[in-house]
């Protein structure tokens, strides 16, 4: 991966009172994990800028922060729906064939038999196991199950292997 990458983290999905507090949904594990890096860049339509998080707790099944330069909900307002993103070497170092999601986006996807099925365009967490959103041809859905349907992951190539019907 190349240095000075972001990676998206979560994203402001509401306003939270009147005192400029946000609503946050994290792609973090555990959740709150959002909550410890800072500073965080918040995109909206392609444009990035550098905020700092200045408070943030659990709140019923999310989260909600508060954050600089967001004293009323007026402020908040303008960054609802933004992405969270952090550099990518904020992020813990990982194990060997271990990968944040976000490395898998854009990976090219490629049966056994070698019939290409397009590119990661997202994934979906779906409480059994992790799905592969891939664009091509047609979309299709792909679970995330290592060594059954997902055979090889060579993030140098940036090429997923999958035991996948290509007519399914």
């Amino acid at each position: 991966m190349q240095s000075g990458k972001r990676i998206v983290v979560g994203r402001i999905a509401g306003l939270y009172g009147v005192r400029g507090w946000v609503h946050i949904q994290s792609d973090t594990e555990p959740q709150d994990n959002i909550l410890r890096y800072t500073p965080w860049q918040l995109g909206i339509n392609g444009v990035w800028r550098t905020v700092r998080p200045l408070d943030g707790r659990p709140h019923g099944k999310g989260l909600v922060a508060r954050i600089e330069g967001c004293d009323d909900r007026d402020q908040a307002q303008p960054l609802v729906g933004a992405e969270i993103a952090v550099p990518r070497e904020a992020l813990p170092a990982l194990e060997n064939e271990q990968y944040y999601w976000a490395d898998l986006i854009g990976c090219q996807v490629v049966t056994t038999a070698g019939i290409e099925l397009g590119h990661v365009d997202h994934l979906l967490e779906t409480g059994a196991n992790d799905v592969l959103v891939i664009s091509g041809e047609q979309e299709r859905l792909v679970p995330f199950i290592r060594d059954q349907v997902v055979t090889r992951v060579d993030m140098v190539a940036r090429r997923i292997e999958v035991d996948w019907d290509p007519e399914f």
